[in-house]
């Protein structure tokens, strides 16, 4: 016999989360619902909260095949807390499986000005892209809906928040990387296209859009080392050098000599403080390009630091 829950939008909540995990996905939807009754009967406001409840109530339907349901739960959730990752992916989950190609791209874009490492949201615009190529040819771009800005506010908020998410993140990111799939030729014309588009974007100094560009041609061949030693500029240039660090490292597995590769990734690890790699990583290079001004000066700076 189950036990009795109490009037506790915390226990309901929790239990939701158990019958979900265990896959009995209409009973977490019953819970949930519970949930948001007692919450909106409070008549206190606690937005986080109900988004999260509609947010995970979203996830049954989804589960359970109801597209339409969910789509509204998730816009509910982003009402009331915008900007919101787990809605805008299950939205964006609901969209591409009722084949509204368009509307998905702009959830799983959305999400990519959020955080441009969620592996699902590259995964995803990896296919609708090509479903949007297929259906609406060459223009296909100037056939989506806005994209709407995301506040900084909200990119510090998810940058913030020690969530699960994160954690996924941290497991997943590395497919982009690791798959094994020989692109076809169709594949490394669209992974050139979308690595011009981010050098266009590096000229212009938007370096955050050109990360999603050089993200999205990865996506369709990972064999190119100039696409990650580009990426890994961006990095550098927004000051995310773990990441510049892991671009050169993957730039470099390619090709071991990409002299731009071992001085972005010397840069990197010089703002980091790790100045014997930063200084193994110029050797390196001198020795490709012994008279490599840059790096001769890259080489007296970190020299200096160490002093």
């Amino acid at each position: 016999m189950a036990p009795k829950l109490s009037d506790s939008v915390e226990e309901l909540r929790a239990a939701g989360n158990q019958s979900f995990r265990n896959g009995q996905y209409a009973d977490a939807s019953a819970l949930y619902e519970r949930a948001l009754r007692l919450l909106q009967a409070r008549g206190s406001a606690d937005p986080e909260e109900e988004s999260v409840l509609y947010s995970n109530r979203a996830a049954c339907y989804l589960k359970d095949g109801n597209c339409t349901d969910c789509i509204k739960d998730c816009t509910s959730a982003l009402t009331l807390v915008p900007f919101s990752i787990k809605p805008l992916l299950r939205r964006a989950s609901a969209y591409e499986a009722l084949e509204k190609y368009t509307l998905a791209y702009v959830d799983y874009k959305t999400v990519l000005q959020i955080d441009n490492s969620v592996a699902s949201a590259l995964e995803g615009i990896n296919r609708i892209t090509r479903a949007l190529m297929d259906s609406l040819g060459p223009e296909w771009r100037l056939k989506l809906p806005p994209i709407p800005v995301v506040p900084v506010s909200a990119q510090k908020r998810w940058n913030s928040l020690p969530s699960e998410n994160h954690k996924e993140t941290a497991k997943n990111k590395s497919k982009e990387t690791t798959k094994s799939r020989v692109p076809s030729a169709g594949d490394m014309e669209r992974a050139k296209v979308l690595k011009e588009e981010g050098n266009e974007l590096v000229k212009k100094g938007n370096h955050k859009k050109a990360i999603e560009k050089y993200s999205e041609s990865l996506l369709f061949s990972s064999l190119e080392s100039a696409t990650y030693s580009n990426r890994a500029l961006c990095h550098l240039v927004l000051k995310q050098y773990k990441e510049a660090v892991k671009d050169c490292t993957e730039a470099l597995k390619l090709d071991g000599k990409n002299v731009k590769a071992f001085y972005r990734r010397a840069q990197a690890y010089k703002a980091l403080k790790d100045y014997k790699s930063s200084l193994a990583d110029i050797s390196s290079l001198l020795q490709i390009e012994p008279r490599n001004g840059p790096a001769q000066k890259l080489r007296q700076e970190v020299n200096q630091n160490m002093n």
